[in-house]
């Protein structure tokens, strides 16, 4: 047992809560409550960045001082998070004023080291990024921030340079030492090589705007808003009992945007480093994660599909959004929020899968043994089969979130979900209880521990589920206990023989196609209508006489011609063999038989629908003429391999009720369709 400590980036008030401000603090979220249940002490840090030039000119816009427009978009974010299920031992506020005077502080020391002098300095400034720019670094025509896509600005101003370019070896050094400082590894090579081309002074103050943290003994300067910012991770915890959770008494890992991932992986241990801390006090962690798009659009303004969580969390409840986002997104990759998929998953894995087995074994225990728990009898390699599963998949789960890998650590709580099903159909106890009634007892008994270990393994994803699901079996909620770890290992021991059950419904109700459209319908932004909105002023402004962007027609593709039709192959297939593709959650990797030399490799999303061996041996439909399709890679146990489809398969239904076509008869695998 120890500390951890986990942070959010500190989000800047120029905006208010969105999706990608959720996804990261539901992250830490259940990070903390993970480690909470393996009996960690855990201390969780969220807040608002409220300083900087950006906030100086909104304000001002606003018709507001900049304390008080502070003050109320800060608000939003803090009243945000718990209705998202996320409690955060601290919020704070860079206007906070123990906030301010620790800052004030480490600028006293890194200036007694040295390490702070008073130049000129000009060059290119991006408000947004509240960072200068290099020439290299700007998009041409227009000189744009690479970021924003906005102009930025050419300022000159007297200011104070850290010296950052002393700390370039030691920086590399301490890369070197610890490894895992800066994850996932591809964006710690990226840092790496940035340090290696050369680190330039960085200029920590400014003078051509007032609303920041005054320097000590020179107060027409105020400090540079990452030097302000990035100190909250330590200036938070003080210097009292709370100052243990920093390092190296706590493990602290900061949770970023990899567009960020440069001021944390450098600047914030330079400061640290010129502070005199030492290398075992810089933090363990600094993880960056990847961007979000919606429904397969980047986030934008001028399309107004920015995501409402606090409307989804309303809709279906904060648990379902929790885990579709740390399910569906492998962590520190980007990843695209779809509706859709929302609602698909939410079906097939919360409804389909562990919401039904609850009903289902509940449903039998009723039936068969009273409504209460039976006793825990002899066991059969049935048994011993699904118990050693069930331990391997626990385990890995523990893993997988020990590795900041929620994706991974649900995929195999899910896993085993998937694997008590299957038990169920195979033991069969409604017709085992004729033959062999104590035995019956023993299998509900097994799913009934099954049930409790994952009502415990999905409290960091569903707290609230968790707790509604442990009320039916009996069980008291979670109350993780410093020193005790209570992350389920394996089966057993978490029921009392005897003791009634308390069923009480579905956990989870599924929605038919009627309900999806439903929901759907109050969700999802209207993309293409906030796009013609958007454009219309555009269109206006076109000299009279000048083409439209798009007539009206071209937006639809109702028709196509036979010489169109004529281009695609379709040819039967054979399926040869099938496995799931790791981390993607929806792929399954086929070999298909074409009537070729050799079989083809198609990559198909139906890995929600069909468990690989019921595919082998199947006639499928293959467009066999589409470009190959490169999806990455895998590691399919042999190393990294390259993920590309050559072909696509037909299929019709929703992601978790798909229907394959396929032809009758003794069509031979490469015959074409017509």
């Amino acid at each position: 047992m120890g500390r951890f400590y986990v942070t959010t980036p500190i989000y800047y008030v120029n905006d208010v809560p969105h999706l990608g401000t959720a996804y990261t603090t539901i992250v830490a979220d259940a990070l903390r409550r993970f480690h909470q249940l393996t009996g960690d002490e855990t201390f969780m840090l969220t807040g608002t960045d409220e300083h900087g030039l950006k906030i100086e000119r909104q304000a001002k816009e606003a018709g507001l001082d900049p304390k008080a427009f502070t003050d109320k978009i800060s608000e939003r974010f803090r009243e945000a998070w718990p209705k998202l299920e996320v409690v955060a031992d601290r919020f704070i506020r860079t206007t906070d004023p123990d906030h301010e005077a620790w800052v004030a502080e480490l600028w006293k020391t890194i200036e007694a080291k040295g390490d702070l002098y008073l130049d000129t300095y000009e060059d290119w400034y991006c408000v947004g990024c509240e960072s200068f720019k290099t020439e290299k670094e700007l998009e041409q025509p227009g000189n744009l921030c690479p970021i924003h896509k906005k102009p930025v600005e050419r300022v000159k101003e007297e200011t104070y340079f850290f010296k950052l370019s002393k700390w370039e070896k030691p920086l590399l050094d301490f890369y070197a030492r610890h490894p895992d400082f800066i994850q996932p590894e591809s964006r710690k090579n990226e840092v790496i090589s940035f340090v290696q081309s050369g680190l330039k002074d960085l200029s920590v103050s400014r003078t051509s705007f007032s609303w920041g943290i005054p320097v000590p003994g020179n107060p027409k300067h105020v400090m540079y808003v990452w030097f302000d910012a990035l100190a909250n991770y330590r200036s938070a915890l003080g210097d009292g009992d709370k100052a243990n959770f920093w390092a190296p008494n706590a493990k602290v890992v900061h949770l970023v945007g990899k567009d960020i991932l440069r001021f944390h992986a450098i600047f914030w241990p330079a400061f640290l480093l010129s502070a005199g801390y030492k290398e075992e006090e810089i933090p363990d962690v600094v993880f960056a994660h990847g961007f979000l798009t919606i429904d397969g659009h980047k986030m934008s303004k001028s399309l107004r599909n920015a995501v409402d969580p606090l409307k989804i969390a309303a809709e279906l409840g904060p648990d379902v959004l929790r885990y579709h986002l740390l399910r569906a997104i492998a962590f520190g990759q980007d990843g695209d929020f779809d509706h859709a998929a929302l609602i698909e998953r939410y079906n097939a894995d919360l409804g389909k899968n562990l919401g039904n087995l609850l009903s289902r074994v509940l449903g039998l225990c009723t039936k068969l043994m009273e409504g209460k728990v039976p006793t825990l009898g002899k066991f059969t390699p049935l048994e011993d089969e699904f118990f050693a599963l069930a331990k391997n998949e626990l385990a890995t789960a523990r893993q997988a979130w020990l590795d900041l890998e929620p994706h991974r650590a649900l995929e195999a709580t899910f896993a085993l979900s998937s694997a008590a099903n299957t038990y169920v159909d195979r033991a069969a106890p409604w017709a085992s209880v004729k033959t062999d009634p104590a035995h019956t007892g023993t299998q509900l008994a097994v799913l009934l521990e099954a049930l409790a270990a994952l009502s415990a393994a999905i409290w960091p994803a569903m707290p609230k589920k968790s707790d509604a699901m442990r009320a039916q079996l009996g069980l008291p909620p979670i109350a993780p206990a410093e020193g005790k770890d209570v992350f389920p290992s394996e089966l057993g021991g978490a029921l009392q023989a005897g003791k009634p059950l308390a069923p009480s419904g579905a956990l989870f109700q599924t929605f038919d196609k009627d309900g999806t459209k439903a929901v759907l319908e109050r969700l999802v932004p209207k993309v293409e209508e906030a796009a013609a909105e958007a454009a219309a002023p555009a269109n206006k402004a076109e000299k009279p006489g000048a083409a439209p962007a798009a007539q009206a027609g071209e937006a639809e593709s109702a028709t196509i011609t036979y010489e169109d039709f004529a281009k695609v192959d379709l040819r039967v297939g054979l399926v040869k063999t099938c496995e799931k593709v790791p981390k993607k959650d929806k792929l399954l990797r086929l070999t298909v038989d074409l009537g070729e030399e050799t079989p083809r490799t198609i990559v198909a999303g139906l890995a929600l629908s069909f468990q690989p061996d019921q595919l082998v041996g199947r006639k499928v439909i293959v467009v066999s003429n589409l470009a190959p399709r490169d999806f990455g890679s895998a590691d399919f146990g042999k190393g990294k391999e390259k993920l590309v489809s050559h072909g696509m398969l037909l299929a019709s239904g929703p992601s978790e009720d798909l229907r394959l076509a396929t032809v009758e008869g003794d069509a031979a695998p490469g015959v074409r369709l017509k």
